[in-house]
């Protein structure tokens, strides 16, 4: 495994830098900091960044693309508690592999895809939490179902056999408020649990809008380079 780039403590310090905002945001919304559950997203970086977050006591990490998702999840082996989080645009045809080393997907924008996922479950393969991803922006080609069809999806997902639908995720659009985007994908999560009352997870906000996240409800954040620090070019 390669080494850490840099010096733990400087990990650490950023880790508690950000723990701290997101409890001093929790308690600006009136909500409970222990309520909102972090997700470190490693994405360029080393698996080694994954075993030292551990070792820090993360317990929930994200990757956006499923082949560095399956290595990173390959080489640091079975860490106790760790909860992989795949949050990249999920293709059917790699299905299988993100089911292998996915605990939760939060990117399920389509009937294919919940579909092709639930049809990867191995036979002892535990139930796969889902968020259905929403697409905030005008733009189709964007990843997420349309806020109109959000609906028909948590009904289908929910009849998959091997899925568990715990919410809904976005992004908000570059070009928008990103707190106006918030709230409108607050009103699309109340829509989907009025198809599956317990689907209460709201996957918002990353480090540029945490803030605003937690004020309109997210219940998980999604932080990659305000905890892991500038991402290491690639060639």
């Amino acid at each position: 495994m390669p080494s850490l780039p840099e010096p733990v403590e400087v990990l650490a310090a950023r880790l508690a830098d950000v723990d701290a905002r997101i409890a001093d945001a929790a308690r600006a919304a009136a909500r409970d900091p222990a309520a909102i559950t972090r997700i470190v997203v490693t994405k360029f970086h080393p698996a080694s960044v994954v075993q030292a977050l551990h070792d820090l006591g993360v317990r929930d990490v994200g990757e956006n693309r499923q082949q560095e998702f399956s290595d990173k999840v390959t080489l640091v082996g079975d860490l106790p508690g760790l909860r992989w989080h795949f949050i990249g645009q999920a293709q059917s045809n790699k299905a299988r592999a993100i089911r292998a080393a996915a605990s939760v997907v939060h990117s399920v924008d389509r009937v294919r895809i919940a579909d092709a996922l639930d049809a990867a479950a191995a036979e002892d393969d535990p139930v796969l939490d889902v968020l259905l991803q929403v697409n905030l922006t005008d733009d189709p080609a964007r990843g997420g179902v349309a806020p109109d069809s959000v609906e028909s999806l948590a009904a289908h997902t929910a009849g998959c056999r091997t899925l568990r639908v715990r919410g809904v995720m976005a992004v908000a659009p570059l070009d928008e408020n990103p707190a106006a985007a918030f709230e409108r994908l607050s009103t699309y999560a109340d829509r989907v649990r009025a198809v599956v009352p317990h689907a209460d997870w709201i996957s918002a906000g990353m480090t540029a809008d945490f803030v605003e996240a937690i004020a309109a409800g997210a219940t998980h954040l999604r932080i990659g380079s305000a905890i892991t620090g500038p991402r290491p070019l690639r060639g």
